[in-house]
């Protein structure tokens, strides 16, 4: 038997690499941006806020045309255009066009995760999804990681206008693998033998007979979708607090070089690689103990986001910059060791048709954390000259998000089934 589909999720992991290592770009070399278009924390802000504006309104967007037109073509299409918009922010003159390239930016990578989830459904069985996610998924916070001291030394050495000119090219590099090496489904690959192909189409998640399909409101009311939005709200939260301002902290209030601070953020996103690449595996195995997916979906939310959460609290309130820095690793593991949960409850309750269209609902939803976090995060830190109540506020979002999913995530063990879920929570 052929493995083709795990070939399709190593594209996809450097294809997450090559996104976090240019979404990343901005903010390790925000302070010198800053200087040198003399850019204020408040606008800085609401620079990284705008970002999240347009890649909410295409997490949808890029997920309704992910089922109409297929997830190749579109995370082509995606990946050419923010690697070239990438390039291009390091032409930026002042805050005003700085503004414009980081709002179509982030336009740009907003198909990304939906079409990730909409390729990992065509291409595994409903047993491996999760695990298929989190591997797929865990090139993002590499990225992370090499983006500090890549970023930072290139823009040490030649400055920031050239770092995000080289780091533009690797995407574009990646596409000519993805044209001759990809397709949308498994039976349209040359290489996917019989029993690939079988052993991926005969396990669904659920039924994807047209009859079985409902309208996108359906799904949006199902207790595991309300669940998976505003839990991944609170997952989103944290995550770009850490990726918009975590590096100006170290920087500003820990008074940190940008060659130290390029080098300390590593560990936080070496750690979120690891637990990125463990969530899906951890998610499923549980799944396969339990039998209830919608259970193991649960237990991995509250645990994870919840330790997230405290982590993100106590990072603002200690003295250190080594137990700050320390702190936040654990948060960022325990973020990204929920990070498959959230793409897995979609695939449990939605059908592959209409998979994209939810799936980008919820990731816009959930994106709105990355257009409020970083510009209210910039005003407090204007107005208070301290970063303490920013973590506060980034930990206290967190935890009221697991109490969401311990009041709406209930499976079948801890309910009754009403008549609309039938058929649909797993």
């Amino acid at each position: 038997m052929t493995n083709t589909r795990w070939r399709i999720v190593l594209l996809l992991f450097i294809a997450g690499f090559i996104n976090y290592l240019d979404r990343s770009a901005l903010s390790v070399a925000a302070p010198a941006v800053a200087q040198e278009l003399h850019i204020s924390p408040a606008s800085l802000g609401l620079v990284f806020s705008t970002f999240f504006i347009g890649y909410a309104a295409f997490n949808f967007i890029g997920g309704w045309a992910a089922d109409r037109w297929g997830g190749k073509r579109v995370f082509s299409v995606a990946i050419l255009a923010w690697s070239l918009l990438c390039g291009a922010t390091g032409l930026a003159t002042g805050f005003g066009s700085l503004l414009a390239f980081r709002t179509f930016f982030g336009m740009a990578e907003g198909p990304l995760a939906t079409t990730i989830n909409k390729i990992v459904n065509n291409w595994f069985p409903h047993k491996e999804s999760a695990t298929a996610f989190g591997f797929a998924n865990c090139g993002l916070p590499l990225g992370g990681a090499v983006a500090g001291p890549v970023v930072g030394l290139l823009t040490a050495a030649y400055g920031w206008r050239v770092a995000f000119a080289g780091i533009a090219c690797f995407g574009l590099l990646w596409l000519v693998f993805w044209q001759f090496m990809a397709t949308d489904k498994p039976h349209q690959h040359p290489r996917v033998s019989d029993d690939e192909r079988v052993l991926i189409e005969s396990d669904r998640s659920v039924s994807e007979d047209p009859a079985d399909v409902k309208g996108l409101g359906f799904y949006l009311k199902q207790p595991a979708i309300l669940a998976a939005m505003i839990s991944y709200f609170g997952y989103s939260y944290i995550l770009f607090f850490f990726l918009t301002w975590f590096p100006s902290f170290l920087t500003m209030d820990r008074h940190l070089s940008l060659k130290s601070m390029s080098l300390a953020t590593v560990l936080p996103w070496l750690l979120g690689f690891v637990g990125y690449g463990l969530s899906g595996v951890l998610s499923d195995r549980i799944f396969r103990r339990t039998g209830n997916a919608l259970l193991a979906r649960k237990r991995v939310l509250i645990l994870c986001l919840g330790t997230a959460g405290i982590c993100v609290a106590l990072a603002g309130a200690v003295t250190t910059t080594l137990g700050a820095l320390l702190l936040m690793a654990i948060a960022v593991f325990a973020l990204y060791l929920s990070g498959s949960t959230y793409w897995a409850l979609i695939q449990d309750t939605v059908p592959g048709p209409k998979l994209g269209s939810v799936g980008g609902c919820v990731h816009a939803i959930a994106n709105c954390a990355g257009i409020v976090g970083p510009a209210v995060t910039g005003f407090l830190v204007q107005q208070s000259h301290t970063f303490f109540s920013a973590f506060a506020l980034a930990g206290g979002i967190a935890l009221a998000s697991v109490l969401a999913v311990m009041i709406l995530l209930r499976p079948r063990s801890e309910r009754r089934l009403q008549p609309s879920e039938a058929g649909i929570a797993r």
